[in-house]
């Protein structure tokens, strides 16, 4: 598997932005391939035996993804990525139940593909309730707690949305206790799982969620698949369809089923379920190389985000720095074979600095002083001790430029 991987990337670069896209695993890849050519069947051809070949391989796959997150077979629904996941969430709940109220809860520091969805909602005339969460100094920043989810459910609440695990700073919500402050309330309760499943255990029903977000791509799968979990039962979840179509996957998400990518989801998906018990405790042995690295060798270094030794409060391939007076993106330039990133992927050509640092106190300085880590499969402490190097020689440059 190494050598697969090392043969992908040339030997001076070094890949540190897991949280932004993974490299597809060759084992992926390996299922996908006979569903380009010779079963390239369209799922929903119902007449012949390619249609068929397809159908039941979506099936398949359908069964192992749900088995790996402790949910039953018609409660996945699949979509092009945990973005259309999330406006299919938050979108289809807020039209569907209207009539009952026009409230959402949430986190300040929730990714733009809920944020975004639920400012639109803002300006048809949803009321929104922003969660503030621990701040910077405290072991647990990042984290909310039950009692503010409980405290901000009115009666017209319809909707409430919570990440199960941040993709900047890693942080992971206490997302079971605040099902049970949802359940006790009837409000259905939606995470944006993304950054979460496959790294750390997720299971449904444990976690008392109602509509679940995740994608392929942060999995060693292929781009352009993901999944939205839809409880069917104790409630049965009803959202209003956002695309329109042939009525495939019983109406909610119209569309040709891009077979070979849901075949590949599943296989990902399998191989993280497998090898998770050894792969987090290396992850966190890497990141604590790295960490320590760093701040042995470069003044100035603070942590983003919970305590690096709470193992339960952030993912384990999660580290975000700050480093003081020098700016994050001249840092990310000095180091052009390193990857790494200044916050998330889908804000990179935002000029503004992290929302998510700025939630947790962080002022623009410091927040524009920071980077994201985010360690993967096919890291070595070598390319950790290369990339502790190639940090420390950026730091010291650009603050002798400065001086």
């Amino acid at each position: 598997m190494q050598a697969c991987a090392d043969a992908r990337m040339t030997p001076h670069r070094i890949y540190m932005d897991h949280h932004a896209t993974t490299p597809v695993d060759p084992r992926v890849l390996e299922v996908m391939l006979p569903f380009f050519t010779e079963q390239f069947g369209n799922a929903g051809s119902t007449s012949h035996s390619f249609g068929w070949d397809a159908h039941e391989a979506v099936e398949a796959a359908q069964k192992s993804i749900s088995h790996c997150i402790g949910a039953s077979t018609r409660e996945i629904i699949f979509t092009s990525g945990a973005t259309e996941s999330n406006n299919l969430a938050i979108r289809g709940v807020a039209q569907r139940h209207r009539r009952r109220g026009d409230h959402i809860v949430t986190v300040a520091t929730e990714h733009k593909a809920v944020i975004d969805p639920l400012r639109r909602l803002e300006r048809y005339g949803f009321q929104i309730t922003w969660i503030k969460p621990l701040p910077d100094g405290d072991p647990s920043a990042g984290l909310i707690s039950p009692h503010q989810i409980a405290d901000a459910i009115r009666d017209d609440t319809v909707l409430v949305s919570v990440m199960l695990a941040n993709n900047e700073i890693g942080v992971i919500q206490p997302l079971a206790e605040i099902g049970e402050v949802c359940k006790e309330r009837n409000v259905l309760l939606h995470t944006d799982a993304t950054q979460a499943v496959g790294r750390i255990a997720v299971d449904v029903a444990d976690l008392k969620v109602d509509l679940m977000s995740f994608s392929a791509h942060k999995i060693y799968g292929p781009k352009g698949i993901g999944a939205l979990y839809v409880r069917r039962r104790s409630p049965n979840v009803r959202l209003e369809p956002q695309i329109d179509g042939g009525g495939q996957q019983g109406g909610l998400r119209a569309g040709t089923l891009n077979v070979a990518a849901i075949v590949g989801f599943a296989r990902a998906l399998e191989l993280c379920s497998e090898e998770m018990s050894s792969e987090q405790p290396r992850l966190r042995k890497l990141r604590k190389q790295l960490a320590v690295g760093i701040m042995e060798k470069v003044a100035g270094v603070e942590l983003n985000g919970p305590a690096l030794d709470h193992d339960s409060l952030r993912l384990a391939g999660n580290l975000n720095l700050r480093f003081g007076n020098v700016d994050g993106e001249a840092l990310m330039m000095s180091m052009g074979n390193l990857a790494v990133s200044s916050g998330s992927a889908c804000t990179s050509a935002n000029p503004e600095p992290s929302h998510v640092l700025r939630a947790i106190g962080l002022d623009e300085d410091a927040s524009r002083s920071s980077l994201r880590f985010g360690l993967g499969r096919y890291n070595t402490a070598d390319e950790v001790n290369r990339a502790v190097e190639s940090i420390s020689d950026a730091v010291s440059r650009l603050r002798s430029l400065s001086t």
